[in-house]
């Protein structure tokens, strides 16, 4: 079974938030979809293992900020390799609340929902929300998942219904080009030296987590 053909499925990327005893947090998702026109209603899926699964469980609430190619890579590895447990998410992000929910700011637009429904999988929970808000924030081109892959270099949180582990690596035989893969969210950089200042635009990790491929 050749698993990439799941990349060739249609994907967004975006930040699914809620309440956590009058405290916001969140996670990163990329299935997301909408289900009904009228009423308009939305289905996420969230691994049994992140933190926001039983959030928005307690609250029956969820919003759902959709990332634009433009939006700050770094977002997407702060709500994606973290846990809202221990981690305050948002004091990292601008946000404003809308329709009573936390939305991230930098993003193209987000829907609020009220959950109405859900499904249980051997891993994730499939929550079915009813929209109860909905905007748009200027002119901007949303986030697919393959733009992520493909521009960002970034891979899936394994918590993600679409995480796919790697495979093994072998270094290239073209010497001016060297590339270094970064641990934690497996961004990828290409160049030459690593600089020993860097950072990954998507985790926030320094050198010591990259390693060269």
């Amino acid at each position: 079974m050749n698993q990439n053909a799941f990349h060739k499925l249609s994907y967004g990327v975006y930040v699914v938030s809620t309440w956590d005893n009058g405290r916001p947090t969140g996670c990163t998702a990329n299935s997301a979809m909408q289900i009904t026109a009228s009423p308009a209603t939305i289905a996420v899926s969230i691994n049994h293992n992140n933190y926001t699964n039983r959030c928005i469980s307690e609250t029956g609430k969820f919003a759902i900020s959709i990332l634009a190619e433009d939006s700050e890579p770094s977002i997407i590895g702060n709500f994606g390799f973290q846990s809202g447990r221990e981690t305050d998410k948002f004091s990292k992000v601008k946000y404003s609340v809308e329709d009573y929910m936390p939305v991230v700011s930098d993003s193209c637009a987000y829907i609020v929902c009220e959950v109405i429904d859900k499904m249980e999988t051997a891993t994730h929970t499939v929550f079915l929300g009813e929209v109860k808000g909905a905007e748009v924030f200027g002119d901007r081109d949303a986030m697919t998942y393959a733009y992520y892959h493909k521009v960002i270099k970034g891979k899936s949180p394994k918590n993600a219904p679409t995480y796919i582990p790697d495979e093994e690596e072998t270094k290239g035989e073209d010497g001016e080009v060297r590339r270094f893969k970064c641990e934690v969210c497996g961004y990828i950089y290409e160049g030459g030296e690593l600089p020993a200042d860097f950072k990954c635009p998507v985790c926030g990790m320094g050198t010591d987590k990259f390693r060269e491929i």
